[in-house]
């Protein structure tokens, strides 16, 4: 279910992913050169891996299929009605949770939370926008989904938290930019080959 999920997004999404990387992969190379900035691999990555994220997650909210689906504005109504671990359960609960992790991950590493309660208040405040977007636009609104995604954000900076206090506790020499462009290295590494195996082999 996950991994036809992501294959869904892939499929819809990478015209979008590839122009909007070339724009800004472009662009920043430009800048580098027309004002001698030195290129930190890893930071670059990860902010490229930010967008090309926001744009999946723009995909996901705004074009898949909702037909089966009515709104709900009653907290827990949804999320308790699904048999645990079925394909409904684990595309509406668990998909809502993961959906928000990369935000809250993200955020706070760029912003360099120390607290739950910022990232909970910023998925607070993005969910509920997409939201209520959603209804706008003909679509469903979820109560739900908000609850979830808010969930998943707090995972996400629980992660960056938790790497941070490792980051603390390394030897010195594994806190160099080096280190870091080869962690991030080998992350894209296992990213294209689990996208290689989707597309080729179905998972």
């Amino acid at each position: 279910m996950l991994k036809e999920t992501i294959l869904n997004i892939f499929e819809n999404s990478w015209p979008m992913i590839f122009i909007f990387s070339m724009i800004i992969v472009s662009m920043r190379i430009t800048y580098v050169v027309k004002y001698d900035k030195h290129i930190v691999f890893y930071k670059d990555i990860l902010a490229l891996m930010f967008i090309i994220y926001i744009l999946c997650l723009f995909h996901v909210v705004t074009f898949q299929d909702v037909t089966w689906s009515t709104s709900n504005f009653i907290p827990f109504k949804e999320m308790f009605r699904y048999r645990f671990a079925s394909s409904l359960f684990i595309r509406n609960v668990l998909g809502n949770m993961l959906m928000f992790i990369p935000f809250g991950f993200f955020v706070s590493y760029f912003l360099k939370l120390k607290k739950p309660i910022s990232i909970l208040l910023l998925s607070l405040l993005i969910s509920s926008t997409i939201e209520t977007t959603q209804l706008l636009i003909g679509r469903v609104f979820d109560v739900d989904d908000i609850l979830l995604n808010v969930v998943g954000g707090v995972f996400g900076f629980f992660i960056w938290w938790i790497l941070f206090k490792i980051k603390a506790h390394l030897p010195s020499f594994l806190k160099k930019e080096a280190f870091y462009n080869i962690i991030i290295a080998l992350v894209l590494i296992f990213i294209f080959w689990q996208l290689y195996q989707i597309v080729n082999f179905g998972g």
